[in-house]
């Protein structure tokens, strides 16, 4: 069972609306159908959305506020303070080797790159947690593309994409992530790992 879903991203006004950040959105999606309002909460420095499952079950939806690279940093004092489990935490990041629009829900898994899953990964101790990663594409200057505004041509299908997460989350909630996986993994091409760099994002 869920009991943390954390968005990740980067905090500050600069960095709104640019694909690092569908995370963030995508936790601002869930927060707003689940009627749940955020805080900020110093002591974990994250806000904290509390929310109610549709089972009824205690939900709490986080935003790190440690920047992307240092996200296990907050998640990990989170998950010591209220004993949620690896397993229990759903991660919503975005993905440069998927193609905008697309979305991937998986239990568990390596990094990817990815350096907020890294830090993620390091301050769990396992990789063993589900994830949803959101495509963004990516560009000849990977730092640019993910820290720059999301342009014009991807603007919609990635924020279909975070709709879609959202309703991804709900189905997990009520069918299982087995169910969601064969109902949102579709096939796509993988843009090539080796195109892709890790991304430093912390200012």
């Amino acid at each position: 069972m869920l009991k943390m879903i954390a968005g990740l991203g980067n905090p500050g006004t600069e960095y709104v609306r640019t694909p690092h950040n569908a995370g963030f959105e995508a936790a601002d999606c869930l927060a707003g159908k689940l009627r749940a309002n955020w805080r900020r909460e110093r002591a974990f420095r994250a806000e904290v959305a509390k929310a109610t499952s549709p089972a009824g079950d205690p939900l709490l939806i986080v935003k790190p506020l440690t920047y992307m690279n240092a996200s296990g940093e907050s998640l990990g004092e989170i998950a010591r303070y209220f004993k949620i489990a690896p397993g229990e935490t759903l991660v919503i990041c975005d993905d440069v080797n998927l193609p905008p629009g697309h979305i991937r829900v998986r239990a568990s898994g390596g990094a990817g790159g990815h350096n907020g899953l890294k830090s993620i990964i390091s301050h769990f101790g396992t990789q063993d947690f589900p994830r949803i990663r959101i495509g963004v594409g990516n560009g000849d200057d990977m730092v640019g593309h993910v820290l720059g505004k999301v342009s014009e041509e991807d603007s919609k299908p990635i924020a279909d994409a975070i709709l879609d997460t959202a309703d991804a989350v709900f189905h997990i909630l009520n069918n299982g992530l087995p169910s969601a996986m064969n109902r949102y993994n579709k096939k796509v091409e993988i843009l090539s790992p080796e195109e892709t760099q890790p991304v430093s994002d912390v200012p």
